[in-house]
This record gives structure tokens, sequence and C-alpha cells, in this order.
């Protein structure tokens, strides 16, 4: 009887063991099919392992994940990125995808329609909104280079494959631009700095970027000075507080900035200043989005300020071929000299 029940004791225990392991190798499965990033308030996302579908509702963003290889993966995009020519030039397929949401407001139930495996966006509400309808959502911003290098790097995390060796490829890109100009202009004293106006877009002529910028830090690594000494983005002034200013070198960015070019040269508030006594208003260069903020292609933004605030210290800098350069390493599209002239120019494509 004892080696009866001793018999059976063996067994159960053995069976138990089994069962133990399988729901042991059960569970590495499933933890193998999911990974883990970071977002950019250090919010730890569960993502599945392999990324096919993703929903990009921050307009910035959408360049970034086609320079990292994943604009394929787009599932939804924004009205915003739909309205720029040179990115539909680029990757024509952007006209394609559902696009719900328009500025910061976003049609959840339309984008949990094409069953996005991620969600990134920079707004928070969104980025809840997202969370609550039970879609990993993964938060990427920046404001200034360090805060692009770190989204570059989380949504090249998100992106999984190739990317994160791309994002590495494009930061060293960034930092090589980024010291290249300053050893150029590092030496310049404050008052030897040009004053640099830099209007968002001709929409709004009082709408101007002020200090703690990524628009102050490459007017600084150019050799300039920002004429707004408030901080922050997008900051609404007079009109009293620019001809206080009186900048030397007026920058407008958008795709309206002829439209505000125009306005500013045929407005005799406008005419006191250095700028527009010197002729020095300028559009801001457009591609894939915008050059002077929340841009990949701000690595040629400080380029082009270079040549532009200092073109005796810059002169040997060749925009157009850096300009297709970067878009067929980055972008995988072969620019011509006439297409780089056209976006270094703010102009769209012909």
């Amino acid at each position: 009887m004892k080696r009866t029940v001793l018999f059976l004791f063996v067994i159960m225990t053995a069976v138990f063991m089994l069962a133990g392991c399988g729901t042991e190798h059960a569970s590495q499965g499933d933890q193998s099919d999911t990974r883990v990033v970071k977002d950019i308030d250090g919010t730890e996302v569960i993502i599945p392992k392999d990324i096919t579908k993703v929903a990009d509702l921050w307009h910035a963003n959408n360049q970034v994940v086609l320079m990292l290889g994943g604009a394929d993966t787009l599932v939804s995009t924004t009205k915003n990125v739909q309205g720029l020519p040179w990115f539909a030039k680029v990757y024509p397929r952007i006209m394609e995808i559902p696009a719900p949401v328009k500025g910061t407001d976003v049609q959840m139930e339309e984008i949990q329609k094409v069953k996005p495996q991620v969600v990134l966006a920079s707004n928070k509400n969104q980025i809840e909104m997202a969370r609550n309808a039970g879609i990993p959502a993964v938060r990427v911003n920046f404001a200034d280079y360090e805060g692009l290098r770190k989204t570059v790097t989380i949504t090249a995390d998100v992106l999984g494959g190739k990317a994160p060796e791309i994002a590495k490829q494009y930061i060293q890109y960034l930092d090589d631009k980024i010291k290249f100009s300053e050893d150029r202009t590092k030496s310049i004293n404050d008052a030897d700095r040009p004053s640099v106006l830099h209007i968002v877009g001709g929409d709004n002529l009082l709408k101007v970027d002020g200090d703690k910028t990524i628009i102050n830090e490459w007017i600084r690594y150019a050799g300039g000075k920002n004429a707004i000494t408030a901080s922050g983005p997008q900051i609404v002034v007079t009109m009293e507080e620019i001809v206080k200013a009186d900048p030397d070198i007026i920058i407008i960015g958008g795709t309206q900035s002829r439209k505000g070019i125009e306005q500013i040269m045929n407005d005799p508030q406008w005419a006191s200043l250095k700028a527009v006594q010197n002729g020095r208003v300028y559009s801001n260069p457009v591609g894939t989005f915008n050059w002077d903020r929340y841009s990949a292609e701000s690595a040629l933004q400080i380029l082009w300020a270079g040549k532009l605030i200092h073109p005796e210290l810059f002169g040997d800098v060749d925009l157009v071929k850096e300009t297709r350069d970067f878009y067929k390493t980055f972008l995988h599209y072969d620019l011509s000299d006439t297409e780089a002239q056209r976006i270094i120019a703010g102009e769209g494509p012909q």
C-alpha cells in the first residue's frame, strides 16, 4: 500500500511540474509578443513586438517616421501633413491615408477603425484618449534640439527594425552640423551678432518665437541673436515691441511666408525697421516639414541660417548639395538642383 501511495505521489508531482513548465513557457511566449518603450515623459508603454500599423497624430512626427523608414506603417495621419506639398511629393501615399486629425482635434472612433497597434502623439489629451480606447500610446514632443534627439530615438524604438540605426545616423549628422556651425560662430560677441526676428507664419505677423526654443538655438548656432528676449514659442507681441526691437533680419516661417513678406514690405508700420530698409526679410525653407521648427530638416536650417546671417563665414557651404544629400540619405528621394533650390526658397514643387 505504501508503495502504491508513493508511486501516485511521484506521478502527481511530475504532472504538476510539467503543468508549471507549460505555464512558464506560455507566459514567456506571451511576453515575447510584446516589448516596452519609454516615451518622452518617461512613461513605460507596452507595445507589440512587431509594429506594422501606426497612427501618428503629431504633424511634425510624421516626417520623423518617414525619415526612419516607417512611413509604410502609417494607417492614420493628419490634415496638416497632407497639406505639405513636399511631403506628398516625396511620399505620395500620404494623401491616401485616413487623416482624422486637424490641429489638435482628433476623431478617435475613426482612428479605432484602422486598428493601429500604437499611437504616436504630442498632445496629452490625445494620448489619454487613445489609452482610454485601449490603444497603446507613446508621447513624443520637443521644443529644442535635445528634445529632437530624444523624439527621434523614441520613434525609432517604437518602429523597430532598422529604425534605431537610422536614428543614430541622423543624430550624428545633426551633431556634426551643430558643431560645424558653432566652431565658426562661437567667438562672435553678442554686440556683433545680427538680431533676428523669427515670425511663425505669414498669416499673423505679430506671432513670433522667443528665447528657450529650437528657433533661438539655431539663431545662436548660426551667429545671430534673437530680437525677442521673452521666452517661449509662438508669442504674440505688439507692433510697438517689434519696432523697439528693430531687428537686422526678419525670417518668416510656414507655407504662407511670401504673403507675409509682401505685407511687411508694403506696410508703413514696418518701414522704419533696419531689416525692411536693407531688404533683409526672408522666407524660411520648407521641405517635407518646416525647417525652422519641429523638423528633422532643422539640421539643414542651421546651415541655411549661417549662410544668411554670416555669408562670409559660411560661403563654402553648398546648401543645394547639402539638401540633395540629406533627402537622398534620409528620405530616399533624389532631388534635382531645381527642387532643392525651391525648398530652400520656401516654395512648393512645380
